[in-house]
């Protein structure tokens, strides 16, 4: 066990500031803008406002997945968000998103125009937009959505609890890594038995909740995410590892894991992405 075992909480918790680690300088505990600045407005009717984080990817794959289908009106301006600057406490994002969290949507095919937050949300607005990427029959379409709102509960553990502690705490602490690694180990384990016997998370059809999963967990266990592969033992999940490379293959999620990169191998970024001959 760590030796860190003196700490007792004050009767009120008090912020320290510089008590965050990597991302200090942007976290702390009140909402709201931190200074005035618009958001930049591309020429097409979607703009995105993001990072290629997991959350980010997933509606970037989600919208090249429909100009894949031949879904034109899902073309897209995708502005980059630089969360460790603090851009998203800007006035003009904080106005698309109280929270404060990429990826944020903006439709203004609508009016008036459409916010859309939170990555669940945005990918079950343009699913039901276009009429795509979601089951039709009740079943299924109840099955895929079961997998997406899954997600959403279960990611927090993997990045905020996992992914925090093993790769961005400032010091290796024994107990929460072992909590988290546990529960992600277990989420593993849940997504492997269902994958025994279905090609995708609704069943034989691809959908929004191979979308919203794969930037998470594929990339885990394909080793793109916290580098903890070997850590997690992720040959073990078998059934995992098949549904993840098979959807890595797929165009769309080659080029939406790219929009709004800026880290790794240069081939792999694409800072901002205004048009299909930008990849």
């Amino acid at each position: 066990m760590s030796n860190i075992d003196s700490y007792t909480p004050p009767k009120v918790w008090q912020w320290d500031a510089e008590n965050g680690g990597e991302w200090a300088k942007t976290n702390r505990p009140v909402a709201g803008a931190t200074h005035e600045q618009d958001l930049p407005v591309g020429k097409h009717a979607l703009q995105l406002y993001s990072l290629a984080t997991p959350n980010g990817q997933k509606v970037t794959i989600m919208l090249e997945e429909l100009l894949e289908l031949g879904i034109d009106d899902a073309d897209y301006d995708a502005f980059l968000i630089k969360i460790a600057d603090g851009d998203q406490f800007s006035s003009g994002f904080v106005s698309v998103n109280p929270n404060s969290k990429i990826p944020a949507l903006m439709d203004h095919s609508t009016t008036p125009v459409t916010r859309v937050f939170e990555s669940g949300a945005i990918l079950q607005y343009l699913a039901e937009k276009f009429d795509a990427l979601i089951p039709s029959d009740h079943t299924s379409k109840t099955e895929c959505r079961n997998w997406l709102f899954w997600q959403m509960g279960s990611a927090p553990y993997l990045g905020g609890g996992f992914g925090h502690f093993y790769s961005y705490a400032p010091f290796k602490m024994q107990y929460p890594i072992d909590r988290f690694t546990m529960e992600v180990k277990r989420q593993l384990d849940v997504l492997n038995r269902h994958l025994s016997d279905h090609d995708y998370m609704a069943g034989s059809e691809y959908s929004i909740a191979d979308i919203a999963i794969w930037p998470w967990y594929g990339s885990l266990v394909l080793g793109y995410l916290y580098d903890a592969a070997e850590f997690l033992d992720v040959e073990s999940y078998s059934h995992v590892l098949r549904w993840a490379k098979q959807i890595e293959r797929r165009p769309a999620v080659k080029r939406g894991r790219r929009v709004n990169r800026t880290w790794g191998d240069e081939a792999e970024q694409l800072v901002e992405r205004h048009s299909k001959n930008d990849f």
